[in-house]
């Protein structure tokens, strides 16, 4: 059987299957569902300094390829992380990333440099694209230089943990954001986060979100998602020796294989767990299947390994 292997700036996964930040929770909503000592890693929700409530309801509608969702970044805030949630992930088992999110760059600030001393926590994903909240978060990740001082100020406290960017898709050029996050001192970029988008309730006439818009994300946007990995990878992280963690739409074993092609070293997984909690183990067989059927030993072989000619 093929080596799953790969390395995230020097934090070993034992296969490049991770959960996507947002929708497992804090693993213990997986827990009787998934046995997540088969994932690479697990990727919390976001936390930010404070407990949020998020947006109103109702805040996730299901369109004919995916989801629309505005939660609003609701969570317990950092406190309660620390006290009632690490304990569990201490037992997890795989790498754990703490998705950070914030209003202002001192906010992220804090919540990293208090991860940074948890052991359990080996990686902190810096969220600067969430699309559905009113303040904070996006704004660094669809301006290159806001992208810079945020990346280096959180860079800064991160002294044990790898530090992760999470970019926008929701940008003119998205390389230009990705190459502003590597050179202030980012160790990955995981890409891509879910595009702005609007459901309507033809009925009534108004949107079905309470928050009018929220981030799409599922299998119709998995080509666009590949297009930006490929260009991301080819321009930015290759050149710097960065990997780059690609989702966006992935269910089946193919949509996996395309990522790895692509440039994604690891990949990570969200909507399609709301439709098949077990995908995660079936999608790494499917890879380990098709690299033993390609005659691969180790599945860094095919990372960016696309054929363009």
């Amino acid at each position: 059987m093929a080596d799953l292997s790969v390395d995230i700036a020097g934090v070993r996964l034992a296969n490049p299957l991770m959960t996507a930040s947002g929708t497992c929770g804090y693993a213990d909503e997986y827990a009787g569902l998934v046995d997540l000592t088969r994932l690479g890693a697990f990727v919390t929700k976001s936390i930010t300094r404070e407990p949020r409530a998020g947006n109103e309801y109702p805040r996730v509608v299901e369109t004919r390829a995916g989801m629309l969702n505005a939660i609003g970044l609701a969570n317990i805030g950092l406190e309660a992380f620390l006290a009632e949630k690490v304990p569990l992930l201490e037992t997890l088992g795989v790498p754990v990333f703490v998705n950070v999110a914030g209003t202002r760059i001192d906010d992220y600030v804090a919540v990293a440099e208090r991860l940074d001393a948890v052991p359990a926590v080996r990686g902190v994903e810096l969220n600067i694209s969430c699309p559905n909240v009113r303040e904070g978060g996006i704004q660094f990740g669809v301006n290159p230089q806001l992208t810079v001082e945020i990346t280096a100020a959180v860079r800064a406290v991160c002294r044990r943990t790898i530090l992760i960017v999470k970019l926008s898709p929701n940008v003119t050029d998205v390389a230009a954001i990705a190459a502003a996050a590597v050179d202030s001192g980012a160790d990955a970029l995981s890409l891509i986060n879910t595009f702005t988008a609007t459901a309507i309730d033809i009925e009534a006439r108004r949107p079905i979100l309470a928050n009018r818009t929220g981030g799409l994300s599922g299998p119709a946007i998995r080509p666009i998602a590949v297009h930006m990995v490929r260009r991301v990878y080819t321009e930015v992280a290759r050149p710097a020796g960065v990997p780059v963690i690609g989702m966006g739409g992935i269910q089946f074993a193919h949509d996996a294989v395309e990522f790895l092609l692509a440039g994604a070293t690891a990949l990570a997984v969200g909507t399609a767990l709301f439709v098949d909690p077990a995908c995660l183990p079936a999608i790494r067989d499917g890879i380990a299947a098709w690299l033993d059927r390609h005659g691969h030993e180790r599945i860094t072989d095919i990372v960016g390994a696309l054929e363009e000619d």
